[in-house]
């Protein structure tokens, strides 16, 4: 390492100023003057801007009423799949253990996102600091890498309930439905834990306002002033390996479930067979759509724009579907939810 007089800095910035004036400085349309500064100076962005949704107060006032309200009716409508669960022993079956704990991710997922965002877009708390940052880009992708891996095993668990219906008990019992649950919450964590730490690693030197209401993983990489290859390659592998390998998995389950039930005589057995899991596949076509949008890329290109309004979808919209979904398209939830209503 090596320091720089006053009279050095006076030096660069000469020549800088020099050569911006001619037009022929490469970086010019990548940094500000503030980021040579910073860079020279040793120093890095030691917290962010979050900007949320720019506009006039109104909207945002009325953005802030949609998140609050579908926040709040995710948290309910999860926790109430819980607790529904938890009551009715009749549904104490591996299929909605699994779905208790995709209801239990969700209500943290969505509670990583809102409440910040939230504040973002009232201008009460638009700062965060790079470790909070990087703490949320950790939890927020590592719940995300488990949701995938929990649908792909909710596929299996359909698999064999309809392809051997007569040994499903003894194949998926108790034992192994909690050690994949299990598995899945670890490697969701695990996998992300290398990108999380190359992000870490990466220079901010400024500008330091994030396009967003979260900490991203493409925002990062577009603020950074250092060497982003190894991050964007992480995130590609982690990407191929998390999200397509788990898609893939669930994809060849269903074609499975599919010749199955249409090798069924009847109208009605078809019918029956296939309701106990279009409530999962519905899910599983919403969620895996909008991921390999975000994160299935080599490089970070996608307009950070688009990229939040896909995010809102994922992080907002998407957990208030869970407990809708399976409320309305499935017909044991239905008949539990209706005794408990009774009983009131």
């Amino acid at each position: 390492m090596f320091s720089l007089s006053q009279g050095d800095h006076g030096f660069i910035w000469k020549m800088v100023h020099e050569e911006m004036s001619f037009g022929s400085f490469p970086f010019f349309e990548l940094m500000d003057l503030n980021t040579w500064e910073n860079m020279a100076n040793g120093t890095s962005v030691e917290e962010f801007i979050l900007l949320g949704f720019p506009g006039m107060w109104r909207f945002r006032v009325s953005l802030v009423v949609v998140f609050a309200l579908t926040y709040s009716l995710s948290v309910i409508g999860n926790a109430s799949i819980i607790a529904l669960v938890w009551m009715n022993s009749n549904l104490h079956t591996p299929m909605y253990f699994f779905l208790c704990n995709l209801s239990f991710l969700e209500i943290w997922y969505t509670t990583g996102v809102v409440p910040k965002a939230i504040g973002v877009m009232l201008g009460t708390s638009q700062t965060i600091s790079f470790s909070v940052c990087i703490l949320q880009l950790f939890f927020l992708l590592s719940l995300g890498s488990t949701e995938c891996f929990l649908l792909s095993v909710m596929a299996y668990d359909r698999y064999l309930a309809i392809c051997y219906p007569l040994r499903y008990k003894s194949l998926m019992n108790s034992v192994l439905s909690a050690r994949l649950a299990l598995s899945s919450w670890l490697g969701g964590f695990l996998s992300i834990s290398l990108l999380a730490f190359l992000t870490s690693r990466l220079t901010f030197c400024g500008p330091h306002v994030i396009n967003h209401f979260l900490c991203d993983i493409d925002s990062c990489l577009a603020l950074s002033c250092s060497d982003t290859w190894s991050v964007e390659l992480a995130t590609f592998l982690v990407s191929i390996i998390v999200v397509v390998a788990s898609c893939v998995l669930t994809l060849v389950s269903y074609i499975y479930i599919i010749s199955s039930v249409l090798r069924i005589q009847t109208a009605h057995g078809r019918k029956k067979a296939f309701s106990t899991c279009s409530a999962h596949l519905s899910l599983v076509t919403i969620w895996y759509g909008s991921t390999m949008f975000l994160y299935v890329k080599p490089s970070a290109q996608n307009s950070l724009d688009l990229n939040k309004l896909v995010n809102t979808f994922n992080t907002v919209v998407t957990p208030l579907l869970n407990p809708f979904i399976y409320t309305l398209r499935n017909k044991e939830v239905k008949q539990a939810l209706g005794r408990a209503f009774q009983k009131k």
